[in-house]
């Protein structure tokens, strides 16, 4: 259900959408519904969106917005980043409010993952 003036739907550039499909699932179990060769919609993932393909990569650093994924564990999950081909391009630091860090996915894309534990 759409709520009035609210962000309802999200769409993050792709180089490879099989190679984004296997992180997203693995590393945070998102599933995926194929629209044709060029994108491919998100769902279980907090909130709708899409990626779509491209060769231009997302980053804070580059003026983009930053989408932030919350974790029970951040270890656990900066591990499973790491070992399905993610770089974590800032360390965990805290903030009022928890700690975070900030990871590029296999096709170069920067997000965070947040705790408040």
């Amino acid at each position: 259900m759409s709520t009035h003036h609210k962000i309802n739907y999200i769409e993050i550039p792709s180089k490879d959408l099989t190679i984004t499909k296997e992180f997203f699932g693995q590393v945070f179990g998102w599933q995926f519904i194929d629209y044709g060769p060029e994108y491919v919609a998100i769902t279980d993932s907090g909130i709708d969106g899409g990626f779509f393909y491209s060769q231009q990569v997302v980053s804070p650093g580059s003026g983009s917005v930053l989408v932030v994924m919350y974790s029970d564990n951040l270890s656990a999950t900066q591990a499973k980043i790491e070992r399905h081909n993610g770089k974590i391009v800032q360390a965990v630091f805290a903030f009022p409010g928890g700690q975070r860090f900030h990871f590029t996915d296999p096709n170069g894309n920067e997000y965070a993952v947040w705790s408040d534990k």
